[in-house]
């Protein structure tokens, strides 16, 4: 482990990119002059669901594993996800000539859990919930020796997660705003901290779900917030029920506001994206077109960070249908 969690700062970030450079995708910067006339602003939009297992994940999954000392890597990794980092912890494992145990909720997308299988991963459902889950990966990650590649709550995943970021402010300059989904909050952390160190003036917002609001709650009460259950979201990869430990503080430092969208909201946004720009998005990738869409989030030049693209596309369309 080589970043340092309540100081992650850009240098980790820049750190984290030459490791993984050639590991990953350096995915495009799409605009649509449609959707910025629908928003009322321009829109650069960071292609992370064009990344390698369809996520920004990819990134800080591979930074953590290329970061561990080689004797721990040979022992093997574990990792708890609902989808995306599970996908990005097996492959990455993969290809560091390493094994992988993913524990995934028993509700997990179906999609996410076939990959993840098929990049080799070893996948434990049973009796797994996602208030049980943190207790089970830990469990198991003692009684293996295995170790433990958090989704969001290890430097050296959030300074991974920062890398996209640093590709868009280091390509787009004069940016207002950068705004991205939050979930456990790893992808938020790194971007503010490459954002803020790159461009100090560069204001970083975060959007969730209005049903899974736990690091907007925290931010309002000074200190971390634990949802009652599993919240209830079309967003199934922003579903964390508390900010992380590590995560968190970075969040309070450099984070400039949390809004929130609902989930009516972010079917109009998914809908948007998909007849404006023709990109086939995950509902937590709309997450920050529908705070623009909304009015929740303002500014002239607007960076978002579309964050995967593993979509269940039967239950996409359901839930589209029943607008």
């Amino acid at each position: 482990m080589t970043a340092r969690a309540g100081q992650l700062c850009l240098a980790d970030v820049e750190t984290a990119a030459a490791r993984i450079a050639g590991r990953v995708h350096r995915t495009p910067v799409l605009t649509s002059r449609l959707l910025d006339a629908e928003l009322g602003c321009r829109v650069f939009a960071k292609a992370e669901h064009l990344q390698r297992v369809g996520a920004f994940k990819a990134r800080g999954a591979t930074n953590a594993i290329l970061a561990l000392d080689p004797r721990v890597r040979a022992n093997g990794v574990i990792a708890v996800s609902s989808g995306n980092h599970a996908q990005a912890v097996a492959l990455a494992a993969a290809e560091a000539g390493t094994t992988a145990v993913i524990v995934m909720p028993e509700d997990s997308n179906p999609a996410k859990l076939a990959a993840t299988r098929a990049y080799g991963a070893v996948v434990v459902t049973e009796g797994v919930t996602h208030e049980r889950r943190e207790q089970v990966v830990r469990e198991l990650a003692r009684s293996r020796s295995l170790h433990l590649v958090h989704p969001y709550d290890d430097p050296d995943v959030m300074a991974g997660q920062g890398t996209a970021a640093l590709e868009l402010v280091d390509e787009v300059e004069g940016l207002d705003v950068v705004c991205v989904p939050v979930g456990g909050g790893g992808l938020i952390a790194g971007t503010a901290a490459a954002v803020k160190g790159r461009s100090p003036r560069t204001r970083v917002v975060g959007v969730e779900p209005a049903a899974a609001a736990d690091t907007r709650e925290s931010l309002a009460r000074g200190r971390r917030v634990t949802l009652p259950a599993a919240p209830a979201t079309i967003a199934d990869g922003v579903r964390a029920l508390t900010p992380g430990e590590r995560t968190f503080p970075v969040v309070q430092r450099l984070v400039d506001e949390v809004v929130t969208v609902t989930d009516a909201e972010l079917l109009d946004a998914l809908a948007l994206v998909w007849s404006r720009t023709k990109q086939l998005v995950e509902p937590a990738a709309a997450l920050p077109v529908a705070a623009l869409a909304t009015g929740a989030v303002t500014g002239a030049r607007v960076g978002v960070i579309l964050s995967g693209g593993n979509v269940d596309a039967a239950a996409l369309a359901a839930a589209l249908a029943g607008r």
